[in-house]
């Protein structure tokens, strides 16, 4: 996960993905759909309700044609800021092991600004071309899911 230089111990620059939306909403509305863990996985359009399953203190998201997602609740701060772990699949289920996906809702005007921070792929796999590749498909795929929570919670 980390890279050793001249004895500082640094992150990876790519470790992470940060992207932010504007929202003409309230910040209740759209804490309403990004506190709900898994939201984000679909293709383009949030689903109205997904079927989701609780195991012990993980949320498991089935989605029809993405099979099945594992979730960690780790922080909630109601209405403004939700971390979830995103239990990859290649890491066997272990926190130590995942991404950390991280939502932030900042009053901005008549709405919110929504942002979202993804962070950990580096401990994904010791090999940084595996992990860049994991990392790869989401840094699109976050600017298409906050286009989508605007849809949604707009109601367009």
């Amino acid at each position: 996960m980390y890279q050793q230089t001249d004895d500082v111990t640094q992150l990876d620059p790519l470790d992470r993905i940060e992207k932010s939306i504007d929202i003409e909403a309230s910040a209740e509305k759209v804490w309403g759909l990004v506190s709900r863990p898994g939201w984000w996985i679909n293709d383009g359009v949030v689903d109205d309700e997904p079927l989701l399953r609780e195991e012990g203190e993980v949320t498991v998201l089935s989605h029809p044609e993405h099979g099945e997602f594992r979730l960690l609740t780790v922080q909630s701060e109601r209405p403004s800021y939700v971390a979830f772990r995103w239990l990859h699949a290649s890491t066997d289920g272990r926190p130590e092991r995942s991404t950390l996906v991280e939502f932030r809702i900042v009053p901005r005007g008549a709405g919110v600004t929504l942002s979202v921070t993804e962070s950990g792929f580096a401990g994904l796999s010791p090999d940084r071309e595996e992990w860049l590749a994991d990392r790869a498909g989401n840094v699109d795929g976050w600017d298409t899911e906050l286009v989508a929570a605007r849809a949604y919670v707009d109601g367009s």
